[in-house]
C-alpha cells in the first residue's frame, strides 16, 4: 500500500535490542515517520538507533515504563499535527506488515480507536496472557459496556485529535488500560481488528512485566475506574438517554414487543428493583448484570430498573428501609431518624442494613407482579 505522510509509527522500547532493527526497518516500508522512544535501555539499543537515520528517537535517561514512553511519544506526534499514530511494541510479537490493516480500518473510520486481536490460541500464547486478557475483557465490559476481544493489545491505532488533550494518572503498563476506558468513555469509538501474532518460546522471549506488581497496579485502576463507571459514568448515560423517542424506542423493543414472555420481563424488572436497593453500595450495577446473565434474563431491562437508585429517589429509599428496619426488629416507629446522614446511618446500621434487604426484596416483588399483571393485560392480544 501506499505510505502515509499524515500517520506515525510510535515504537516504546527497553532492552529489546534483539527484534527492535527488524521491527523498525518494518514500520518504514509502510510509513515515513517512525518514532521510538527509548525507555532507559541499557543494552545495544542507542547503537542500533544510530544505525537509522531518518527516524525520530526520544530517549530517557533512566526507565520510567511503558506507559510514560508511550505517551512522550503520542505527545509528541499530536504536537507535530499527525492525525493518528500506530503503536507497535518492539519485542516482535507483532508483524509491522499488519500496519497495513490498522491504516485501511482507520481511513474508513477515521474516529474509531482500532486495537489489534490477537489470537489466545495461538501456539506458545502463555497461559498467564490468557487469563489477563479475559480478565482486562471482563473489567473493560463492565466500566464501558463495550465488548471486546483484545483490550491488552499493544498494537494500536489512535486518533490523535481527542486524545491529546486528556490527563492521565497512570504511568506504565496500566496507561493502555487507562487510554482504552477514557476513549471509550468519551467516544464509544473502539473496536477490535483481528491480527497476527508471534511468541518467542519461553527461554527467548523479553518480557519487561512485572506480574506482581503491574498486576496489582491493573487492578487498582480497575477498581478506580468501575467505581467511577457505577457512580458517574452509568448514571450520566442514563440521564443522557431519556428522550421520547428513545423511551417508546425501548419499551417497544424490551416490553410491548419483546419476544420474551411476561413472566420473564416482569422478573427482570423485579431483579432490578431488588439489585437497585439492596445495600451492596458500589457493586449494584456489577451484581445485577451477573444476576441477569446467571438467570439468562434481559440485561438492559436489569440495569434500567437497578438504577433506580438516583438522588431523587436515594432519600425515600433510605427512610423505606429504616421504616422497615424498625417493623421487621419491633421497634418504635420513634427510631426512625427525623433527618437522613451518613453518621445517622452509622448509628442506626444494622437497622438500616435488615430493613434495605427486606425493603429491597419487597420491593423487587412488588415490582415484579404489578408489571406481570400489567403486561397480561397490554400484551393480551399479541
Amino acid at each position: 500500500m501506499e505510505r502515509k505522510t499524515n500517520i506515525a509509527v510510535i515504537i516504546p522500547t527497553f532492552n529489546n535490542a534483539g527484534t527492535l532493527g527488524s521491527i523498525i526497518s518494518g514500520c518504514k516500508a509502510l510509513c515515513y515517520d517512525v518514532i521510538v522512544v527509548n525507555d532507559g535501555s541499557n543494552d545495544s539499543t542507542p547503537d542500533i538507533l544510530r544505525e537509522f537515520t531518518d527516524i525520530t528517537v526520544i530517549s530517557f535517561d533512566e526507565n520510567r515504563g511503558k506507559g510514560a514512553a508511550l505517551l512522550a511519544g503520542l505527545r509528541y506526534a499530536a504536537g507535530k499535527c499527525y492525525t493518528h499514530a500506530v503503536t507497535i511494541d518492539s519485542d516482535g510479537q507483532h508483524m509491522p506488515e499488519d500496519i497495513s490493516l490498522l491504516i485501511d480500518a482507520s481511513l474508513k473510520e477515521p474516529d474509531m480507536l482500532w486495537v489489534g486481536s490477537r489470537n489466545l490460541s495461538a501456539s506458545n500464547m502463555p497461559g498467564k496472557n490468557t487469563f489477563a486478557n479475559r480478565f482486562s475483557n471482563f473489567w473493560f465490559r463492565i466500566q464501558t459496556g463495550i465488548k471486546m476481544e483484545d483490550t491488552q493489545s499493544g498494537f494500536r491505532i489512535y486518533p490523535l485529535k481527542t486524545i491529546e488533550n486528556m490527563k492521565f494518572i497512570s504511568g506504565r503498563y496500566e496507561l493502555e488500560l487507562e487510554l482504552l476506558v477514557r476513549y471509550a468513555w468519551k467516544t464509544r469509538c473502539v473496536r477490535n481488528i483481528p491480527v497476527r501474532v508471534i511468541y518467542m518460546p519461553e527461554g527467548e522471549r523479553v518480557s519487561h512485566f512485572r506480574p506482581f506488581r503491574d498486576f496489582f497496579r491493573i487492578s487498582l485502576l480497575n477498581t478506580l475506574f468501575s467505581l467511577i463507571a457505577f457512580l458517574v459514568y452509568w448514571p450520566y448515560r442514563f440521564f443522557r438517554w431519556f428522550s421520547r423517542e428513545n423511551i417508546k424506542i425501548f419499551i417497544s423493543e424490551n416490553i410491548t414487543h419483546s419476544k420474551e414472555s411476561n413472566l420473564r420481563i416482569a422478573t427482570a424488572i423485579g431483579t432490578g428493583l431488588f439489585f437497585g436497593i439492596v445495600p451492596v453500595w458500589g457493586y449494584q450495577m456489577a451484581l445485577s448484570l451477573v444476576a441477569a446473565h446467571f438467570f439468562k434474563l434481559n440485561k438492559v431491562l436489569v440495569l434500567v430498573f437497578a438504577n433506580i437508585s438516583i438522588p431523587p429517589v436515594i432519600p425515600f429509599i433510605l427512610y423505606g428501609s429504616f421504616a422497615t428496619g424498625a417493623y421487621v426488629l419491633g421497634m418504635p416507629s420513634t427510631i426512625i431518624p427525623d433527618h437522613l446522614s451518613l453518621s445517622v446511618i452509622g448509628e442506626g446500621l444494622s437497622i438500616y442494613i435488615i430493613g434495605a434487604v427486606v425493603f429491597a426484596v419487597l420491593a423487587g416483588l412488588a415490582g415484579f407482579l404489578l408489571s406481570f399483571a400489567m403486561l397480561n393485560i397490554i400484551r393480551r392480544k399479541r
